[in-house]
């Protein structure tokens, strides 16, 4: 009887946390300014939460999935978008509104950006052409795309998302924050996964600069030297830093550097590792090397970078 009893109780506690887990929640929502809005949302529990937000029409979504998993329901459940981490997803349907309903997992956040077409044209009125669903063929059509969040659209992201400043600036700093997350979601040439490059149209050529990448971040902490590099792929050294700077939008090194700090920034917030620890990670022999090249990219040093997402 008395272990019944305590089987009633854990029950009842299961029935309440899956009753709180249903429930509808909201956004935390900023109105940057006339049909600019951010929102962001962090499920820190332990079950899956159901968040909704009416939106018509007449706005563009730009979800960005900063870690964990989501997944956008349509048409009362019967279609699903499911958005993992470190990627992001662009909804525009001139036709019907598509209004958020989303089930976001445990240890999940969400950046997201609306913004009325209106608005979006003033913005871009003169990269219309540049801009798929801008363009006159497209605009009354709807448009969808999914993505890769870059490192520097990360970092972006997560000063969205851990906004601590004085309340009082709160929408002027989102507002610059938005502005900078859209010009580098539209900065194409940021982006590591476009590799068509009319300077190499050698298929081979192309193959072998995408393995001198992936050589350098697997060796990231001893890489080799550009001529090593070179020899390694079977390419001139003209050519490898030519292809590489046109495929990958920065010079071999320039890159290697921008992806150490952005795995630096990702170990630092896990939280396992001291400053040291992940500095040598990551390629540094000395602390005081990681902190000045973390000050370099970021503008802070690891220390006061962790403070400021505590």
């Amino acid at each position: 009887m008395l272990f019944r009893i305590g089987l009633n109780k854990i029950e009842k506690q299961e029935m309440s946390i899956n009753i709180k887990n249903n429930a509808i929640r909201t956004f935390d929502e900023a109105l940057v300014e006339d049909g600019f809005f951010v929102l962001t949302y962090k499920n820190e529990g332990v079950g899956v939460e159901i968040v909704e937000r009416a939106i018509d029409s007449s706005f563009i979504q730009f979800h960005f999935c900063l870690k964990g998993a989501l997944a956008f329901k349509f048409n009362k459940g019967n279609y699903t978008l499911n958005i993992n981490e470190e990627n992001s997803l662009l909804l525009y349907n001139p036709q019907q509104d598509l209004p958020i309903h989303l089930e976001v997992n445990p240890n999940s956040w969400l950046v997201t950006l609306l913004i009325s077409i209106k608005e979006f044209h003033a913005l871009f009125s003169q990269e219309a052409g540049y801009i798929s669903f801008l363009s006159d063929d497209n605009k009354d059509k709807k448009y969808y795309k999914d993505g890769k969040i870059s490192p520097s659209m990360a970092i972006v992201l997560t000063q969205i998302a851990h906004y601590n400043l004085n309340a009082s600036i709160k929408n002027l700093y989102l507002k610059g924050k938005a502005y900078e997350l859209l010009s580098l979601y539209f900065n194409r040439s940021e982006d590591a996964n476009t590799e068509h490059c009319p300077f190499l149209v050698d298929e081979t050529n192309v193959i072998k600069i995408r393995k001198a990448k992936d050589i350098i971040i697997a060796r990231m902490a001893e890489p080799p030297s550009l001529q090593e590099l070179a020899d390694e792929i079977g390419l001139s050294l003209k050519k490898l830093k030519e292809g590489f700077k046109q495929i990958y939008g920065d010079s071999v090194f320039s890159f290697l550097f921008d992806y150490k700090m952005e795995e630096a920034r990702k170990l630092l917030e896990t939280g396992g590792l001291n400053v040291n620890e992940v500095g040598l990670k990551v390629g540094y022999s000395t602390s005081s090397h990681f902190i000045a090249a973390f000050k370099k990219k970021y503008g802070t040093t690891p220390k006061k970078y962790l403070q400021s997402i505590n």
